[in-house]
């Protein structure tokens, strides 16, 4: 029980303090900015550049794609920055030198940015509702609400993995800035995935959102947990796939970086 209580307060703790040192310039405003104006400016722009190429029938595709496709702010930037941060601050050595549960602490990282996210999906939402008239009135707010979950953990969980990469480069937000445009143009959130190539096509079910935002936009539209089960197993399966790859790369980073004596540098 005393081993399960000490676990359970590094995994906590782990995952508020890093959170708590990666916004330390927290002010209200940058985050209103970061949070609430930055995604209203993303789902507008889009919504509205889709309709005006498609029709006003298509502003609930865009909309609904944008707002889901806001994850990747907390799941990716976040939480590669909790990671990232660590060798940037130079507490990396102090990290690796203790004896806390590697996995632990590794998945600490992005449990308060699970959340930052979805409240961020949450607010899109809301107002894609207020502003570009999206019905809900057939959703499953409970379904919607899990389909919201799954998909900002997988993120995270892709996060994670970029985290990873991160302690062994300085350009870490030029792979950010990367992968979130890649996500944004191939995830389905602008651009259906059938006018892709078939490759395309397969190469986007290999990244986390994909089956998120197809699952969403069911779920909306009034389907149930039956029918959209194979999209959000698939996305968990992802998020799982990623979180295993990175925790490897972080453990093998750190047996790297001890037997070379470069902890701070790799």
């Amino acid at each position: 029980m005393k081993r399960f209580s000490n676990s359970a307060r590094i995994f906590f703790s782990g995952a508020v303090l890093s959170y708590k040192a990666l916004f330390r310039w927290f002010r209200l405003e940058p985050y209103l900015a970061t949070k609430v104006i930055a995604p209203l400016s993303q789902i507008l722009f889009f919504t509205l550049l889709g309709t005006f190429a498609t029709g006003p029938d298509t502003a609930s595709f865009y909309a609904i794609g944008n707002a889901i496709q806001l994850t990747p702010m907390s799941g990716i930037y976040g939480v590669t920055m909790s990671i990232g941060g660590e060798r940037n601050e130079g507490t990396l050595i102090y990290l690796f030198g203790s004896p806390a549960n590697r996995l632990l602490t590794f998945l600490g990282r992005s449990l308060v940015h699970i959340l930052d996210g979805m409240l961020g999906v949450i607010m899109g939402l809301v107002w894609a509702g207020l502003l570009l008239g999206v019905d809900y009135s057939k959703a499953d707010l409970p379904l919607l609400a899990l389909t919201i979950l799954i998909t900002t953990v997988s993120t995270a969980g892709f996060g994670l993995l970029m985290g990873c990469l991160s302690l062994v480069t300085v350009n870490v937000m030029f792979i950010n800035n990367t992968v979130y445009f890649l996500l944004l143009v191939f995830s389905g959130a602008n651009v259906p995935l059938a006018n892709f190539p078939v490759w395309v096509q397969r190469a986007a079910h290999l990244l986390p959102l994909t089956r998120g935002i197809q699952a969403a936009r069911q779920v909306i539209a009034g389907a149930n947990l039956v029918e959209v089960a194979p999209f959000l197993a698939g996305e968990i399966l992802i998020g799982m796939c990623y979180v295993a790859t990175g925790y490897l790369l972080f453990s093998w980073f750190e047996m790297l970086a001890k037997r070379r004596g470069t902890l701070e540098a790799f």
